[in-house]
């Protein structure tokens, strides 16, 4: 690392807490701290919510599956299939009646329709589960800064946890969402550079695809990932990701939080088509830097001896930083590290909006929710970064981790916001227990049944727990129960001014489907 380097690294960091500044200066409450006064545009809070899924972990892991990790190659382009399916049922079902409450803390719509001891569970199972998922991965983009920056590992946690926390306690959403554009426009731009830096070292594309193995090159495995050991099965992929990404978009605090603070239910919808469309193209580069490096890997010995057999996550920091020169090499260090901070500053924010809303609203009075909002995203911060220090390899990429912790959860949490919205049956009773069983169960196929993959713990535990949820309930429903549910509501009457918007992304989903037929 030379002083150029640090310089543009340190002007980054600055740059953000400014950014901070300026943009928290107007909060008067929690509703301009946790969803930007209900007043963001929708195409930043799009993009902001593709960076938080575009971070470090992605950088380096999805080129590692597609150039290193055993079973791995284009296959990974499975994982995007469900997306736009998934932001149908979104923009349908859930949304309107989030926008419609005005809610803070998705949680809330819990309590309206099943009672507060549902809501309580539910984000308590969210504050363990996100919790949990951005320790590992502030571990590991610290690994991978590490390695770029020569620091060690508890220095790269530090830097990420302090500089987050300082811009993202002071600027609250909005900081979130205008920081993570400026993240993204980086992120994006050091994709395209290292591509093209690669290409152009082993002599373009053509030279570069011939040096991947012919087994990498297979977009599509047909397998269905239950029994056969397949590290990326199709079946498990379309119709776990369809949960997944339902679950995910739909009722993770960390995302719906941002639908929340769109000017308008349109813009929220508008906000997730976006993501619906730009995603998959968006991990075609990741695949394209993985095809690139790759070829840089198999004619350098010094990039191949820098790379341990066992860490193929290693490969694109040790590119950055044996392949390319000084002044650009910062340049990607600053992408790394804004990807790292832009999952982080989300989780942080969402973590403590539902604190506040679901635990402590009560406790603390208006003149003082402002203050102890800002002092609980540091609190989180500070346990976020000290769990990091604890975590270690969890899987042989680290983005199989975070996938599975969320996994286990999704499926149930997701259930028990359909049973609320879908049907006039299911109480508060029935909603914990099938909340409980179907965690359960998914935590008992990780630990006791390798043989279903991490996939199809999203749909398993969506069917126990809603199946569990139905039979335990005993019909005692609030009294306005019936308001919030889609009987009752009104809650998809606009739906029908959007059916073009839906046609087009299952279009989109069967022509994504059709690319990987045919690379395939």
């Amino acid at each position: 690392m030379t002083p150029l380097d640090w310089t543009i690294i340190i002007v980054y960091m600055f740059g953000m807490i400014g950014l901070s500044v300026y943009l928290g200066r107007s909060q008067e409450d929690q509703a301009d701290y946790y969803v930007g006064g209900r007043k963001l545009p929708w195409w930043a809070i799009g993009i902001s919510t593709m960076a938080t899924q575009t971070s470090a972990i992605s950088f380096i892991s999805i080129p590692a599956f597609v150039a290193l990790k055993e079973g791995g190659g284009l296959t990974w382009l499975q994982y995007e299939l469900a997306v736009p399916l998934a932001m149908i049922v979104v923009m349908a079902v859930l949304i309107p009646f989030f926008r419609r409450l005005e809610l803070v803390s998705v949680y809330r719509y819990l309590e309206l329709r099943y009672g507060r001891r549902s809501r309580l569970f539910v984000s308590g199972v969210f504050l363990f589960s996100r919790g949990v998922a951005t320790g590992v991965g502030v571990y590991a983009s610290a690994i991978v800064l590490s390695v770029c920056l020569g620091l060690p590992v508890w220095a790269t946690i530090l830097v990420i946890g302090i500089v987050t926390i300082i811009y993202d306690t002071i600027g609250g959403m909005s900081a979130v969402v205008y920081s993570d554009v400026i993240q993204m426009v980086i992120l994006v731009a050091g994709l395209l550079f290292c591509i093209a830096y690669a290409l152009i070292d082993v002599g373009g594309w053509s030279e570069a695809w011939s040096l991947l193995p012919d087994a990498r090159k297979q977009a599509i495995d047909w397998s269905a990932g239950i029994g056969d050991e397949s590290a990326v099965p199709f079946w498990a992929f379309l119709f776990g990701g369809l949960f997944l990404y339902t679950s995910y978009y739909g009722t993770d605090q960390s995302q719906v939080q941002r639908e929340l603070s769109a000017d308008s239910t349109a813009g929220a919808r508008k906000a997730l088509v976006l993501n619906g469309f730009a995603r998959f193209p968006l991990t075609v580069l990741y695949i394209l830097m993985g095809v690139a490096v790759y070829a840089v890997y198999a004619t350098s010995p010094d990039l191949q001896a820098a790379v341990p057999t066992d860490r193929p996550d290693f490969l694109v920091p040790q590119f950055i930083l044996l392949e390319l020169p000084t002044g650009v090499r910062a340049i990607l260090f600053a992408a790394l590290l804004a990807a790292a901070m832009s999952s982080l500053d989300s989780a942080l924010n969402s973590l403590s909006a539902s604190t506040m809303r679901d635990f402590l609203a009560n406790r603390i009075g208006p003149d003082r929710e402002v203050v102890w909002s800002k002092g609980t995203t540091v609190v989180w911060g500070l346990l976020i970064t000290t769990l990091a220090f604890f975590v270690d390899s969890i899987s042989d990429t680290v983005i199989e981790a975070i996938n599975k912790v969320g996994s286990a959860f999704y499926g149930p949490i997701l259930a028990t916001f359909l049973m609320g919205v879908l049907t006039k049956r299911v109480d508060a009773t029935g909603a914990i227990s099938g909340l409980l069983t179907g965690v359960l169960v998914n935590v008992s196929l990780w630990l006791f049944v390798p043989g279903v993959h991490w996939m199809w713990w999203n749909v398993i535990g969506c069917a126990v727990t809603a199946g569990v949820a139905l039979v335990a309930s005993k019909g005692q429903l609030r009294q306005d129960a019936l308001e919030y549910t889609i009987y009752g509501s009104g809650g998809m009457e606009d739906s029908s001014a959007w059916r073009g918007v839906y046609v087009s992304l299952i279009g989109y989903f069967v022509a994504m489907v059709s690319v990987l037929v045919l690379l395939g």
